[in-house]
């Protein structure tokens, strides 16, 4: 089991900048990746950024360029770096785990952070 906690979403301004972190705890030393999804109102859960074991990163194409995925593994720790903010980036965003093993996979989610974006 992993738990997931997030934290530093808010308000902002278009063009202005967050910072948001995820806790991971429990077997975090079976997880295979880590990143973010994000959940717009009417809208299906979509990836925004992960981070495999081997640091290899994938990003939405709509954040490339402004946001950044990190990890700390000695804290058990990712962090997604968002700069030049939209509108459109409004949502909220879920920590998300995948541990895979040889027969099957599991995901872990956090409870979400809201991050709102205003004009």
């Amino acid at each position: 089991q992993v738990q997931l906690v997030e934290s530093g979403g808010g308000l902002v301004q278009a063009g202005g900048s967050l910072r948001l972190s995820c806790a991971a705890s429990g077997s975090t030393g079976s997880i295979n990746a880590i990143g973010w999804y994000r959940q717009a109102p009417g809208k299906q859960r979509e990836l925004v950024a992960v981070i495999s074991n081997g640091d290899s990163t994938n990003y939405a194409n709509s954040v490339k360029g402004r946001f950044t995925i990190s990890r700390d593994n000695a804290k058990n720790t990712v962090s997604l770096e968002m700069n030049s903010l939209k509108p459109e980036d409004t949502a909220v965003y879920y920590c998300y785990a995948l541990v895979a093993i040889p027969t099957t996979q599991f995901q872990y989610w956090g409870q979400g952070t809201q991050v709102t974006v205003s004009s």
